[in-house]
């Protein structure tokens, strides 16, 4: 079974729009410049030619990364206010830290990444202790050097 990919619609209308530019106009693209690299010669010993064809292939790649969680996606709507979920913009401390050593993540898929946010996945141990959480409360965590805790200070949408 294919692992279900959360997004927001603004990521899915993202995803959608670089899957069509990649599958028409880049396509035609990295055709093109195939082709001239084709017509100076021995394809051996032609630079042009092989990174050409690179760059084909690390375009296909994403084109079929873009497929399967397109076609895997499921659009997810925000949660109430205050409230942690996937789509939302979560600040918090660690027990024992000041709150000047806060850290603010984006609880959601690594495709809804956009500017300096950091990304913290719904399936991850921290990711999944925090969804649900309301402002102000303090959830802990297995991680692997032992239990954390941490204090929810704000919770925006993303």
């Amino acid at each position: 079974m294919a692992q279900t990919h959360q997004l927001s619609k603004s990521a899915f209308d993202r995803l959608t729009a670089e899957h069509a530019d990649l599958t028409t106009r880049a396509r035609i693209e990295i055709a093109n410049l195939i082709e001239r690299a084709r017509e100076m010669g021995d394809l051996k010993e032609n630079g042009d030619y092989h990174a050409a064809k690179d760059q084909q292939g690390m375009q296909e790649a994403r084109v079929r990364q873009l497929e399967s969680i397109l076609e895997n996606a499921e659009i997810v709507e925000g949660t109430e206010a205050g409230v942690a979920g996937v789509g939302t913009i979560v600040t918090i401390v660690y027990e024992g830290d000041d709150d000047d050593m806060a850290e603010t993540y984006l609880i959601g898929h690594m495709e809804e990444k956009s500017g300096s946010i950091d990304v913290v996945s719904p399936g991850s141990p921290l990711g999944s202790a925090l969804i649900g959480v309301h402002e102000g409360n303090t959830v802990g965590y297995a991680a692997p050097n032992g239990e954390l805790r941490v204090t929810v200070k704000k919770v925006v949408p993303a």
